[in-house]
């Protein structure tokens, strides 16, 4: 157990985030193209970094089962298009998931822990992502609760995600920082080191319901802490940017931003991904216009 004032001597002992240069040099970064050799392979590389989510209340067995066939082959007519890096469903949906998926390589992400919210008791937190586990997940999407956070009970929130991290066994836990929620770059910085203190394998920066979700600068943050944890401590910790990415264009900014803060490491599905619903048939659809030398409108790619 850690306690608070170990964790506020350490937490706020990081150094501030200089907030105009953190913006400056995002939005540099998202002015770089990607070489015209490259764009096919980044492309694919973008694809294979999704997590296919659909976490909506009529969210059915059908549509799950929908979804993880596109996951499996997202593009029937070329083949050679890699599968996602996992399908993302509510916890009660997850054995849909986990036996459609079965011997794919395409995983199963749950989020749990009172999605989007984070406010349930512990114990109800826990049991959800138990019953997420023993459905199959291989990887857990948890929130933490930011009201605990901002109040500063850091004690609180690393030992609830450390309870998640045992109660996960052997799938990887992605923390949700909802940094939408959060007061100020210092607090990106301070949430996303206390995740990988608790053992967190990612940092995540939203649940998507809450706006602003995924930024450029706020990634980069993120990219940053994982970065110098591995310097710290030779251990490599991914991150999730979540909410918002809509666009290839969008994809490559990112995936620039990857490169460029923490290194060429990270740019696997191991590493980094997507949560993404929309952003699969944009990145299909450039990739045809790769393939065949001119633009493939939506009416040519799947609708979700």
């Amino acid at each position: 157990m850690r306690d608070d004032r170990s964790l506020r001597r350490f937490l706020h002992g990081l150094p501030g985030v200089d907030q105009v240069g953190l913006e400056q040099r995002s939005a540099g970064l998202a002015t770089r193209s990607v070489k015209k050799s490259a764009k096919r392979w980044a492309i694919d590389t973008a694809i294979s970094m999704v997590d296919l989510t659909t976490l909506e209340g009529a969210d059915t067995p059908g549509k799950v089962r929908a979804l993880c066939a596109k996951a499996r082959r997202p593009d029937p007519e070329h083949p050679d298009a890699p599968p996602v890096a996992a399908v993302c469903v509510y916890s009660d949906l997850a054995e849909v998931a986990t036996e459609d998926l079965a011997g794919t390589g395409v995983r199963v992400a749950s989020v749990a822990t009172a999605f989007p919210s984070g406010r349930a008791p512990q114990a109800v937190k826990i049991a959800d992502v138990e019953h997420a586990v023993a459905a199959g997940a291989d990887e857990i999407d948890m929130v933490i609760d930011r009201g605990a956070f901002l109040a500063g009970r850091y004690g609180q929130v690393h030992d609830e995600i450390r309870a998640v991290k045992r109660a996960c066994g052997e799938a990887h836990l992605k923390v949700i920082l909802e940094t939408g929620e959060l007061a100020t770059y210092d607090d990106v910085r301070r949430a996303s080191w206390l995740a990988l203190l608790a053992g967190g394998d990612f940092i995540k920066t939203s649940t998507g319901k809450v706006s602003p979700a995924a930024t450029l600068p706020v990634t980069h943050l993120m990219l940053q802490a994982v970065r110098d944890w591995h310097q710290v401590t030779g251990d490599l910790r991914g991150v999730k940017p979540a909410g918002g990415i809509r666009s290839t264009k969008d994809a490559m900014k990112y995936l620039v931003t990857v490169r460029e803060v923490a290194g060429p490491d990270w740019l696997t599905a191991d590493l980094f991904r997507f949560g993404a619903s929309s952003l699969l048939n944009d990145l299909l659809m450039q990739r045809r216009t790769q393939l065949q030398g001119h633009y493939s409108g939506p009416e040519h790619v799947a609708v979700d």
